[in-house]
């Protein structure tokens, strides 16, 4: 039959190159061991060490932050959720988009059919998806160590959206920014001063005055929002704002010096 088999030269639909590309970057975090050391494995181990080292310790965070009858694994965990959010949006991200941009696959890319906002927004879904997965695991453990959190859906879902997108775009911003090697250790060094000093973990109020800066960092507006959410099933609409602001500014960073090369 005449023009059956007609070239049709051209890219798919924005949304299958952005759903195949999301795929493809999921598949690959879920592969890699280093990925998975920093999405699971070292925020099991933090929540797991802060709990039982806290018990052993008499440590009494509830008190300290007026929250009466909590016990300290109900603190802890929705802090190691937002770690392990920041974990994977900000530092897995930052370096394996570096080591791509240096390895030359980031400009394949660049001249595939996909563009700028679709590989950002494939990326993000992959950090969802990934995220999902974390929330299983870590709330598992969570629950076996005793864990009985207010669950607050609405809070929750708009701290992982907008953290994800702050983190993300701050991740990228590093990675475009820096060689590979030098966005390797950004990406740690700034992961490891936020774990100790961002109020992810614990409560902004156990920073005594260094709290109320620590939470308009994007580590203690994403740990602030989902403690929240998972304490008082409630929404923390001043911690969201700060970090709808950190997303449009990473994501304006981003746009303006992020390079496929």
């Amino acid at each position: 039959m005449s023009g059956t088999f007609t070239p049709r030269p051209g890219g798919a639909p924005l949304l299958r190159q952005v759903l195949s590309q999301a795929s493809m970057e999921a598949r690959l975090m879920l592969r890699n061991g280093e990925q998975l050391l920093l999405a699971v494995v070292i925020p099991v181990i933090v929540l797991v060490a802060g709990v039982r080292g806290g018990e052993d310790l008499d440590l009494d965070l509830s008190t300290k932050l007026g929250i009466s009858d909590r016990p300290l694994v109900d603190i802890l965990t929705p802090g190691v959720l937002a770690l392990a959010i920041m974990s994977t949006s900000f530092t897995s991200l930052a370096i394996a988009t570096g080591f791509e941009r240096r390895y030359g696959v980031i400009k394949r890319l660049g001249a595939s059919p996909l563009p700028r906002v679709g590989l950002l927004a494939g990326k993000v879904l992959a950090l969802l998806v990934v995220e999902v997965v974390q929330l299983f695991v870590i709330g598992g453990v969570g629950q076996l160590l005793g864990w009985t959190p207010r669950f607050g859906l609405l809070g929750f879902l708009l701290a992982i959206m907008l953290g994800t997108a702050a983190f993300a775009s701050l991740g990228l911003f590093v990675a475009g920014a820096l060689r590979a090697e030098a966005t390797l250790a950004a990406a740690n060094l700034i992961y490891l001063l936020l774990l100790a000093g961002g109020a992810v973990v614990l409560p902004a109020a156990a920073y005594d005055g260094f709290g109320s800066f620590a939470r308009l960092l994007p580590s203690g507006a994403l740990g602030e929002t989902v403690r929240t959410a998972f304490l008082d099933g409630a929404v923390a609409w001043r911690d969201l704002l700060v970090l709808a602001v950190w997303a449009a500014f990473g994501a304006g960073l981003t746009a303006r010096t992020f390079k496929w090369e």
